[in-house]
């Protein structure tokens, strides 16, 4: 299983067949590295506005409000849109991240092209001297982007070889736990529990926070990504005992006999993505609240499964996810 079945729209592996797909390949391609670069292309708004509408839908025009593309109207030099079939007004911004907000679109494309090429994120305050924007508006923004890169489903589930771990987030380093049996389901003191499941083939991680670590939640969440037909490779953590009885194998590792590795059994490759989210976290955001703590998740997620992509593509990847919106009620409740 490679990338394309990881991610719920395909991360383009060559700019020119994307838009050959799209049936546009009239359209500049995007060239940058840099912020600078994207100011660059993107010099107006109005340019920003074409170059979406191309992304969402290539030649032809949908409408949000009744999925129609028989016959839709340009009306007001183009920027606004009116189908024949609903007879709704709309602009390209309705129905993504994008919509009702008074943000330039340039300004959002700086924003998504800095959160996902900083390989560690880039916090509310940063995102806010560098766009020159408030504090409260980058937070929302950056939570809106989150929302987006956080992956959505799976064509095919993890297969092979799947390192399966569990961490905890949260707290001083002076109240970490000795023992997970110790806080059993409580994820240790002032810790939030997340599980993760990383194919070794590929390099595929799935997270997800849990409430508790014990056999049903840990397990359901394996079942759940993880085809039978894998082995799995995990601690001795008693949330895991009995899995051979569903999977094709299970191998473990004895931590608390600091056996870290035995031969072809080890789970040193999501321990290596558990460092990156911990000091990403740590080192850029400083602390996270457990209701945001998934959207966190997905935004490490997403970009680890994307590191071998360049990061123009991930750029228009993440902008082709933008579908789906995300009201600021909605976010703080």
């Amino acid at each position: 299983m490679g990338l394309d079945c990881a991610m719920n729209d395909p991360l383009p592996q060559k700019m020119a067949s994307y838009y050959q797909r799209k049936g546009c390949m009239k359209t500049k391609e995007p060239k940058f590295n840099s912020l600078l670069d994207v100011a660059r292309f993107f010099p107006t708004e109005d340019a920003c506005r074409k170059f979406f509408e191309k992304q969402r839908w290539g030649d032809t025009v949908v409408c949000p409000k009744c999925s129609c593309f028989r016959k839709i109207y340009r009306i007001n030099d183009g920027k606004l849109f009116r189908c024949a079939d609903c007879g709704k007004t709309f602009t390209v911004k309705v129905g993504t991240i994008f919509e009702d907000s008074p943000i330039p679109l340039q300004t959002w494309f700086m924003a998504i092209h800095l959160i996902t090429a900083h390989k560690k994120g880039i916090s509310s305050c940063q995102l806010a001297r560098d766009l020159n924007i408030t504090q409260k508006t980058a937070w929302f923004m950056l939570h809106r982007i989150r929302h987006i890169m956080k992956t959505k489903s799976f064509n095919k589930p993890l297969n092979g070889i799947v390192e399966v771990d569990e961490t905890f987030i949260g707290g001083k380093e002076k109240n970490k736990h000795r023992s997970k049996r110790l806080h059993a389901g409580t994820g240790g003191v002032n810790k939030a529990a997340v599980i993760g499941m990383l194919d070794r083939d590929d390099a595929i991680v799935v997270t997800s926070p849990v409430k508790r670590v014990n056999a049903k939640t840990l397990q359901g969440m394996i079942k759940s990504h993880v085809h039978a037909d894998s082995t799995i490779m995990s601690d001795e953590w008693v949330g895991y005992k009995g899995l051979d009885k569903h999977f094709f194998g299970h191998e473990t590792v004895d931590h608390a006999k600091y056996e870290y590795v035995r031969g072809n059994v080890h789970t040193n490759t999501l321990d290596g993505f558990w460092s990156l989210l911990k000091r990403g976290i740590v080192g850029i955001y400083h602390q996270v609240s457990p209701e945001h703590l998934h959207r966190y998740c997905g935004e490490f997620e997403y970009r680890y499964n994307s590191r071998k992509v360049k990061d123009i593509d991930r750029f228009t990847s993440t902008l082709n996810r933008c579908e789906g919106r995300l009201t600021y009620k909605k976010l703080i409740n």
